[in-house]
């Protein structure tokens, strides 16, 4: 993303409240004679917050500028984490075995920060099935997970079958 800010002669304000590099503030003075002090100082006009008023200009190296929001930048999405959803689908006769080596999957996403969808599978008369043993053959797989976790969302009959997320806690 490109960073569009206003220098010199491109700030169409008639009054600037002006700061130098150093942090050292001039107060509210006119365009030409804020200009004019950069000018001086060998250093460029640039206008930081054109919403304030009267707006905030400072005078400062451009390139240093630039240089200095490019790092903020990427220091921020360096902080910024994504977190993605994985699935894993159960059917209601899925096997002893089976089961734990699905929780040991969802235990490890976890533990990598991810949210995990657990689909219990419904096809044809199951999904006319009583709803609390449909929650207790979901119960199986959250039993075997062996990282702490929170319940994100509860379990929804969906068209599918039964769906629940869970993260880590």
């Amino acid at each position: 993303m490109a960073i569009r800010v206003k220098i010199n002669h491109q700030i169409k304000a008639p009054e600037l409240r002006v700061i130098t590099a150093e942090g050292e503030n001039l107060g509210v003075i006119t365009l030409s004679k804020a200009i004019e002090e950069a000018g001086n100082r060998g250093q460029d006009l640039i206008e930081i917050s054109p919403t304030a008023n009267p707006p905030v200009a400072k005078i400062m190296d451009y390139g240093k500028y630039l240089y200095d929001e490019k790092k903020k930048e990427k220091s921020a999405r360096a902080r910024t984490q994504t977190t993605e959803v994985k699935n894993i689908q159960v059917k209601i006769g899925t096997g002893d075995h089976d089961l734990s080596l699905k929780a040991k999957k969802v235990s490890e996403w976890l533990s990598e920060g991810n949210r995990v969808k657990i689909d219990l599978f419904l096809a044809g008369r199951a999904k006319y099935m009583e709803l609390n043993f449909l929650k207790e053959r979901l119960d199986r797989i959250l039993k075997l997970i062996t990282v702490q976790y929170r319940v994100a969302q509860e379990a929804v009959k969906g068209p599918k079958g039964l769906t629940i997320y869970v993260e880590k806690k």
